[in-house]
């Protein structure tokens, strides 16, 4: 997926054995979803090379929780990119861990921690028996955390273009790049749950705080091009 991915699992045995697992998942998620890769299964869609009949059933598992995704968010969650081809990444990251997640949880696990590019899910208690807690970097200085908080087992997500620039388009202005805002993190019931809505509220621009202000179940935590930032009104539970 182009990203880094950190796991972290507690338990007695097994637990290089359910890492492989996870990073096998994760491996197939790439080479089904990644739109940069020519043998992907969505790049030979974006070709024309695969009709829908064709499709896996992950694939058109994606393209129904895309396509209900744009009708909850107003169509600011548009899998249709600027220049007219698919690209899901927005939902696929955020349903991959969280189906990771998942996968450690069949597996026995009850403790554990996963993180691709920012985007968390974890459960249970981390090593010291403590809560998980997330640090939300600052965009102007990665190097600095601006705020740390503790999920309490529930998702995280942040939407942003201080590493991978100008990757998120308003569907609305699909030729104009976000400026107002440059950071974008999302609690949700799960990770995938804050994933899709982190990147349709990021789309919002700074109007996107105040969708996730009236989402029920989701904090949101914004950074504006002046580093001012922004949390709604109940985020503070998770401090």
């Amino acid at each position: 997926m182009g990203m880094p991915v950190t796991l972290e699992v507690i338990g007695v045995s097994g637990i290089k054995e359910a890492i492989d697992k996870v990073y096998d998942y994760l491996k197939y998620v790439d080479e089904q979803f990644s739109p940069f890769k020519r043998t992907s299964e969505l790049t030979r869609i974006n070709r024309g090379e695969l009709d829908k009949d064709n499709w896996s059933d992950d694939m058109k598992e994606i393209f129904e929780l895309s396509e209900r995704t744009k009708k909850e968010t107003d169509g600011y969650f548009d899998i249709i990119t600027p220049d007219g081809k698919y690209n899901p990444s927005g939902l696929v990251k955020g349903w991959a861990i969280w189906n990771a997640a998942k996968l450690l949880g069949k597996l026995g696990f009850k403790d554990f921690y996963v993180d691709a590019g920012g985007d968390i899910q974890m459960s249970g208690k981390n090593s010291d028996g403590e809560e998980w807690s997330v640090g939300i970097r600052n965009p102007f200085n990665v190097r600095e955390i601006v705020k740390v908080i503790h999920p309490l087992g529930r998702g995280v997500a942040t939407s942003g273009t201080y590493e991978r620039g100008q990757h998120i388009w308003n569907p609305r202005k699909k030729t104009e790049p976000i400026i107002d805002i440059v950071s974008l993190t999302v609690v949700g019931p799960n990770v995938y749950e804050a994933d899709r809505f982190a990147t349709a509220a990021f789309a919002m621009g700074k109007e996107g705080i105040g969708f996730i202000e009236i989402l029920n179940g989701f904090e949101g935590y914004m950074i504006d091009k002046n580093g001012i930032a922004t949390m709604t009104s109940g985020f503070e539970r998770y401090a």
